[in-house]
C-alpha cells in the first residue's frame, strides 16, 4: 500500500476553517468540541513545522545567496 500524502498547508488552513466554523457551532457539544481542539492543536503543530522547515531553507537562501537547503 503506498504511503499517504503529505498534506499541504492550504489543506490544512481550510481544515482548521472548518474546525472553527464546528466550534462556533452551539449546537456542537462540550465533548465534541474538546476533540475538535485536541484535532485541531495537532493540526497546527503540523503547520507550525511545516513552516519553520520552509523558514530555514530560505534562512540559508538569504545568508549563503545559494539554493542549499538546511
Amino acid at each position: 500500500m503506498a504511503g499517504k500524502k503529505e498534506k499541504t498547508l492550504e489543506e490544512a488552513f481550510a481544515e482548521l476553517d472548518e474546525m472553527l466554523v464546528k466550534l462556533a457551532d452551539r449546537e456542537v457539544s462540550l465533548e465534541e468540541s474538546f476533540e475538535i481542539y485536541a484535532e485541531g492543536t495537532k493540526l497546527l503543530k503540523y503547520c507550525s513545522d511545516k513552516l519553520d522547515r520552509v523558514e530555514k531553507k530560505m534562512l540559508v537562501m538569504n545568508e549563503e545567496g545559494g539554493l542549499d537547503e538546511f
